[in-house]
């Protein structure tokens, strides 16, 4: 029987708009994208250009410090942009796909029979192995580090997230082979709400959080199973539908980035599920699901963590949502903040709302107030359920006092654990961006 860990610090947003179970089928644009900005910490080497022509599994770009780690095209088609921003940054690598695809055989393999270096050369030899992430500094890992432990979340829980108990439904075999893979390089936890089908998992230790958002977070988990001290590195997958791409290279061969994406969110018309494939154009999947009179905002992703796009982007390489929710912008409130405003959300019951229970709320994004100075109030402490001092620590990051950082916890943690310490923030700062500015900077000094 999985270990039960109890959570009491966190908060659950409860937003309108949430996913329903029907699934829709999509018909796909024929037009994708890879960015290096989904794989943080990567700095890009593109090895196709305009014209050439590949095979879904083939690289379009490789990680410039390990070669070796290769990024795959999702699809087989003809290479049509590799775009560019300031300073001739890679934006991403545009591919028009083929009507009948082609894939590269890279071989059925027993895992029964590998070790962990057949594992990795595997994995880097399909393009998969860089969707990987490790602790401290939370990048896109290498093949140099020596984890003492992988730990895998298969728990969903911010607002209106996409169950993966759903996606991984009928590919059971898959996500256990991916497990038994990553198993054979390092010691495997894996992380499972409360009543999870996926406790019989095997060839892994498995524990289930009981608690609110942010107990899916994979550094809330490794901060009470196995904490990252320095000089140590974990190997963390906080996008669970990776460990089906890794189960079904190693089942069929073949790469295969198809994932379960929901279309959510208060001005969606119609959430739903739908199929996608990583990279794919979200144009076909959001047109005419929201009134387009209305001032929207697209984001790819969740809406704490995820990034705005528009209906012209294209899917994120670990992105299980795409959330559509009003801008704000365009907002006309009578007397401002000293009506009672029964339609809104607060988390210290500022508002009359809180007497009316479980009610879901079409929160819009605007801010709703401008950066000041800290407010020591212990705000961060009660959404943060991790060992550490949040205020302290952004404030050492802010500071660029490296020492405290250190001796205040930064190796273990990432910036989504900060995102509801951000939501819930008085002085409005973007914590995220802080502490991925103070994750830089310390993994530039230790270099």
């Amino acid at each position: 029987m999985a270990n039960v860990i109890k959570l009491r610090k966190g908060l659950d947003i409860r937003l309108a708009g949430a996913a329903s179970a029907e699934k829709l089928v999509l018909k796909p644009s024929g037009r994708f994208a890879l960015s290096p900005a989904d794989f943080e910490g990567v700095v890009p080497k593109v090895v196709v250009k305009e014209g050439d022509v590949v095979k879904a599994g083939e690289a379009l770009f490789v990680n410039k410090q390990w070669p070796d780690v290769r990024f795959a095209s999702p699809v087989s088609g003809r290479v049509t942009a590799v775009e560019r921003g300031e300073r001739r940054k890679v934006l991403c690598v545009k591919v028009e796909a083929d009507k009948e695809q082609c894939y590269v055989d890279f071989g059925k393999k027993n895992v029964a029979q590998m070790d962990g270096k057949a594992v990795v050369d595997a994995l880097l030899q399909a393009g998969i192995f860089g969707y990987i992430n490790q602790l401290p500094y939370a990048v896109s890992t290498n093949p140099e580090t020596q984890p003492k432990a992988i730990f895998v979340s298969a728990l969903r829980d911010k607002p209106l997230a996409c169950s993966f108990e759903q996606e991984v439904k009928g590919q059971e075999q898959d996500f256990q082979t991916g497990i038994t893979a990553l198993s054979k390089i390092a010691k495997v936890y894996v992380g499972v709400g409360v009543g999870s089908a996926l406790e019989s998992v095997k060839d892994a230790e498995v524990t289930v959080f009981d608690g609110p958002c942010p107990a899916g977070n994979v550094g809330v988990q490794v901060n009470h199973l196995n904490p990252v001290n320095k000089g140590e590195v974990v190997w963390t997958i906080g996008d669970p539908t990776v460990v089906l791409f890794i189960g079904r290279l190693l089942n069929t061969g073949m790469v295969d980035f198809r994932r379960l994406v929901a279309l959510c969110g208060s001005e969606v018309k119609k959430p739903c599920l739908v199929e996608m494939l990583v990279g794919q154009e979200l144009h076909t999947l959001v047109a005419n699901s929201y009134d387009a009179d209305h001032h929207v905002r697209i984001i790819d992703g969740n809406v704490l963590t995820g990034r705005q796009t528009t209906a012209d982007g294209f899917l994120g390489a670990h992105s299980s949502e795409v959330t559509i929710i009003p801008e704000g912008d365009d907002a006309d409130e009578f007397a401002g903040w000293i009506m009672p405003r029964l339609k809104q959300f607060s988390v210290n019951r500022s508002y009359f709302s809180w007497l009316q229970g479980k009610k879901k709320y079409a929160l819009d994004a605007r801010v709703k107030g401008g950066e000041r100075h800290i407010i020591m109030s212990g705000e961060y402490d009660r959404v943060l359920p991790m060992d550490i001092y949040g205020e302290y620590l952004i404030k050492a990051i802010i500071t660029g006092d490296i020492d405290k950082m250190e001796q205040l916890g930064i190796y273990e943690v990432a910036p989504e654990d900060f995102a509801l310490a951000e939501f819930v923030d008085s002085s409005k700062l973007e914590l995220q961006r802080i502490v991925r500015e103070g994750l830089n900077n310390l993994r530039k000094e230790n270099a």
